[in-house]
């Protein structure tokens, strides 16, 4: 049978590229998405006629107890439950020091951390009970050591995620490893755009491999921590950055 997977915010970017690799390698998908119904659909779509897999679309704000709640509720009418969680729905409300507000700073971290604690919690159910599970965290380099002023709410709560990574993993044992992806720039449809090109080329130089990533290649390494090869692996955080200096 096969496993079930969700990936929230997964319509674009590396969610999509997460959704599509998985469906090749026979998971069934359930994509979650708040605001690009079109996409989503259109994605799971897609994953049905192509990969002779299972897809479905679930719109939720994963910031809302509740909805995760009947998110959840729905993957469960439909297939026993979650099996593998990858929580990689997040914002990022780039902006001025002094013009960010203390609301935006709430929503980034409700969002991208109590997102992730909510979904993770409400998996844990399903998992323990069949003593098996996997979630994957997407944090960033950015919550490691490579920061931006722009964006430090962002930081903040990917530094966050690593911390809760750690956490979760202590209290799910032995039946669910919980692990990190921490990616550096990662050339998806949104990563790079609002940079101009002169940041962008000196961002890129201090990158060894000197590209930025794809979406594809941290889907490459979901895969690999979720498969039996990787039953070992527990509590870890795994950069996937190119070499990006000042990550390490």
């Amino acid at each position: 049978m096969n496993k079930v997977v969700l990936i929230t915010g997964a319509a674009k970017g590396i969610g999509k590229a997460i959704a599509i690799e998985l469906a090749k390698n026979n998971y069934n998908i359930v994509i979650n998405y708040l605001t690009s119904e079109k996409s989503a659909e259109q994605l799971c779509g897609e994953i049905v006629k192509n990969y002779n897999v299972k897809c479905l679309s679930i719109k939720a704000d994963v910031s809302d107890e509740k909805e995760v709640d009947r998110m959840f509720e729905i993957i469960e009418e439909q297939f026993a439950g979650v099996d593998v969680l990858i929580n990689n729905a997040a914002i990022d409300l780039s902006d001025l020091f002094y013009l960010k507000t203390a609301e935006q700073f709430r929503k980034t971290l409700n969002v991208n951390v109590v997102g992730a604690y909510n979904c993770s919690k409400r998996a844990y159910k399903h998992m323990l009970k069949q003593e098996y599970g996997r979630i994957i965290n997407i944090s960033s380099t950015n919550g490691i050591n490579t920061y931006y002023p722009m964006c430090f709410d962002y930081d903040a709560s990917k530094a966050a995620l690593i911390s809760l990574t750690h956490n979760l993993a202590w209290q799910f044992a032995p039946y669910v490893n919980v692990n990190a992806i921490a990616p550096g720039f990662i050339g998806t449809e949104s990563e790079l755009d609002g940079y101009d090109e002169q940041f962008l080329k000196e961002e890129q130089e201090k990158i060894m491999v000197k590209r930025y990533g794809k979406p594809e290649e941290v889907a490459y390494l979901v895969k690999f921590l979720i498969s039996k090869e990787a039953d070992y692996i527990n509590n870890s955080i795994i950069r996937i950055d190119g070499g990006q200096m000042g990550s390490n």
